[in-house]
């Protein structure tokens, strides 16, 4: 069973994201510092992704006058395409129109495979750059 819980471990959480991400940040030259990764991390929503009471994954969130900003959505590779991220982009569209946020917005790589699922849930690409697709989704 898939569920969701305040996060508590900051640092383990910020790991998940690091293991994910380590070849994209490889890739292009991200400096990955997880002290002050930890930092940045700790004023937004951050809620582990549990399967079966293992966290498997990390959710995080950013409130604002402009909605919800998905800032993270990961899960650790040995759980991936078991449909626990699309589990969890659904919890964030809860989540946002619980706080009620008219829109849901996030930033993925475009070498990830992770837009596509993006784009399965209605997210349409609003800009672009050279490295990134940036998203979004009407919440209501």
């Amino acid at each position: 069973m898939i569920s969701y819980q305040p996060t508590t471990n900051l640092s383990k959480s910020a790991d998940i994201t690091y293991q994910n991400m380590r070849s994209y940040y490889e890739r292009y030259s991200v400096d990955w510092d997880q002290p002050k990764i930890v930092e940045q991390i700790s004023c937004l929503q951050n809620w582990d992704i549990l399967l079966d009471g293992e966290v498997v994954g990390a959710l995080r969130l950013e409130f604002d006058d402009g909605g919800c900003y998905l800032r993270d959505l990961q899960v650790s590779e040995p759980f991936q395409n078991k449909g626990i991220g699309a589990a969890a982009l659904t919890e964030s569209f809860r989540l946002a129109r619980e706080s009620h946020a008219q829109q849901i917005r996030l930033r993925v790589f475009k070498i990830s495979s992770a837009h596509n699922l993006y784009k399965r849930f209605g997210f349409k690409v609003v800009s672009e750059d050279d490295r990134f697709f940036n998203m979004a989704l009407d919440t209501a």
